[in-house]
């Protein structure tokens, strides 16, 4: 397996891999413009729990009629024992709130480490149906919460008490039974911190990874639900959903400005996953081979994009207008394939000059999909150690000229242009939410985060270029003893420096930002699909949707539930 030495000789020595530039790979509109792949984080995280064959059972299920109870899963891997607990209450439709600010839920629940006695249980009991108004210990690894849709949970109750099944077209639709209205971790509200679940729990030591697994136990237990109630129902007409119409149903996630923070906080993570979808790419443009499976499999591969593109939902005319050009983009994909096709390189190359941004990125996507053997192993190195150094010996000399060759992205912007620092992003206290001011019309500039990278480097290279020409022999820590209160960007500076891609290429103070391209970039990677957006701010989407199902573990697995399809699709 490739260590992360090798991996970084690939990427720096002669022999260095081609990967694609990093003012095009960073760019904000083309990160907003990436979809699920191979190396997505619900895909690896289902590979793993298919090769290893996790146990995954109900130790207590104290469900009534009406499907509220108690349930208990106990997850054994080749490593430890967890158990998945989750509450079922009912819900009233005026106490019904998808927001973050709600109070009750249909149904909470907690990944925890080891078994759950009575007396934990209890514990557990008191604290996780109040999410953030309880408290958990350390053996939480997780805590999330989600609502019935609307739209489908009675109805699929309905079809199968009826002894009939759901009808797929009305799925399609809707593609989930529940949604999550927040999936917490990382030592929230006394959790088990990130650096205690990497280094003592294998299983869940990629980033995301237990977030991941208890929205898939979710997914799961709507399933199970639903069936529950149906068959109470009507113990005699009662029909068990088709397995087919089980696998297409998801988890449904609406996602806000909550998400968009994380990508510019964690640099050096974001870094990293990009780092490692790149490297992917690069391997592909070097060693995959076309052959006749590849040139049989990958006109099979763009339809099954176009159908799902198809297949996605969605009244926002901005997304509309982009999943049409998609489907264009496919289709000149598969022709411009068709014939004389001979190297991803010129592929690639071709499709930047004929096709747009989501279509290029679908392509990558696409090609990934083709070369396991070039690709999954790098799954393993997602996670990154994210410490910001500074550099205190580093010449004031050297710091700028870094700053010239690393940001001439960030110096390139004009901020004394109309609108340029017109948005300031702040946490609503009455919310809990991120929000967007607007400096000339809202109060509270002085409180706003600072996501204004592009900024803080054009403000730190000014006064350092004032420094430089009076003290051109000083090293950055006199600069810092001069200028403290730039101490962190120059930190940043310095550390993404020695990244392979770096920060994000944009101006977030911008009154024209687009905020839904850094939930949509952060999505992906996660690997949901069906985006939906319902504003600039906010987007609904599909979690696990195609994923196999509990009793699937154990099978025959060819981990192929990329961009699912409808099951009468797949017959035709």
């Amino acid at each position: 397996m490739t260590t992360p030495a090798a991996i970084n000789a690939a990427l720096r020595g002669d022999n260095a891999l081609p990967l694609r530039p990093i003012n095009q790979v960073m760019d904000l509109e083309r990160l907003g413009a990436i979809h699920q792949s191979r190396l997505s984080f619900m895909r690896t995280l289902v590979r793993r729990i298919m090769r290893e064959r996790w146990q995954i059972e109900p130790a207590r299920f104290e469900l009534d009629e009406q499907g509220y109870g108690t349930v208990i899963y106990e997850i054994t891997t080749p490593n430890k024992l967890y158990s998945f607990v989750l509450f079922s209450d009912y819900l009233s439709p005026d106490e019904r709130n998808d927001r973050v600010i709600a109070t009750k839920w249909d149904l909470t629940m907690a990944l925890v480490d080891g078994q759950v006695d009575d007396i934990y249980l209890e514990k557990l009991r008191q604290n996780v149906p109040l999410q953030e108004a309880g408290r958990v210990d350390a053996r939480v690894f997780v805590l999330s919460r989600a609502n019935r849709s609307a739209r489908n949970f009675d109805y699929v109750v309905d079809q199968l008490a009826k002894g009939e099944q759901p009808d797929v077209a009305q799925i399609a639709k809707v593609g989930y039974l529940y949604r999550t209205t927040a999936v917490y971790g990382s030592g929230k509200l006394g959790m088990a911190d990130w650096e205690k679940v990497s280094t003592r729990h294998a299983d869940f030591a990629r980033p995301f990874a237990a977030e991941m697994f208890v929205c898939l136990m979710l997914r799961n237990f709507s399933l199970l639900q639903t069936e529950h109630i149906a068959q109470y129902r009507a113990p005699e007409t009662y029909n068990p959903m088709q397995p087919e119409i089980k696998r297409f149903f998801g988890i449904g996630n609406s996602t806000g400005l909550g998400m968009a923070p994380y990508l510019i906080n964690h640099p050096l993570l974001i870094n990293q996953w990009v780092e490692m979808r790149e490297l992917a790419l690069a391997r592909i443009r070097v060693l995959g081979n076309i052959n006749r499976p590849v040139l049989q499999q990958l006109p099979e591969l763009l339809d099954r994009c176009a159908i799902h593109t198809e297949q996605t939902v969605t009244e926002d005319e901005w997304q509309t207008a982009n999943n049409q050009q998609v489907l264009k983009d496919l289709a000149a994909i598969k022709q411009q394939t068709a014939t004389d096709f001979s190297s991803w390189d010129e592929l690639l190359q071709w499709s930047e000059k004929n096709c747009s941004l989501q279509g290029q990125e679908m392509l990558v996507s696409v090609m990934l999909e083709l070369y396991p053997e070039l690709v999954d192993d790098l799954e393993d190195y997602h996670a990154a150690e994210e410490y910001l150094d500074l550099d205190p010996v580093m010449p004031v000399q050297q710091l700028k000229q870094v700053i010239e060759e690393r940001y001439q992205w960030a110096l390139s912007f004009d901020f004394a242009v109309e609108g340029a620092k017109d948005i300031f992003w702040y946490r609503s206290e009455e919310k809990m939410e991120p929000r967007l001011g607007d400096t000339k019309e809202e109060d509270g500039k002085e409180k706003q985060m600072a996501l204004g990278v592009a900024y803080a480097v054009r403000k730190c290279y000014d006064q350092l270029s004032e420094y430089v020409a009076e003290n051109p022999q000083h090293t950055t820590a006199r600069f810092m003893v001069a200028q403290p209160k730039l101490r962190g960007i120059v930190r940043r500076i310095q550390s993404m420096n020695r990244c392979i891609y770096g920060d994000i290429q944009a101006n977030l103070l911008d009154r024209e930002i687009l905020p839904m391209h850094l939930l949509r970039a952060k999505l992906a990677f996660f690997g949901v699909g069906k985006f939906d957006p319902r504003s600039k701010l906010w987007v609904r989407n599909t979690m696990f949707q195609g994923a196999p199902l509990l009793e699937d573990i154990g099978k025959t697995f060819n981990d192929d539930w990329f961009m699912p399809l409808a099951p009468q699709e797949q017959g035709e």
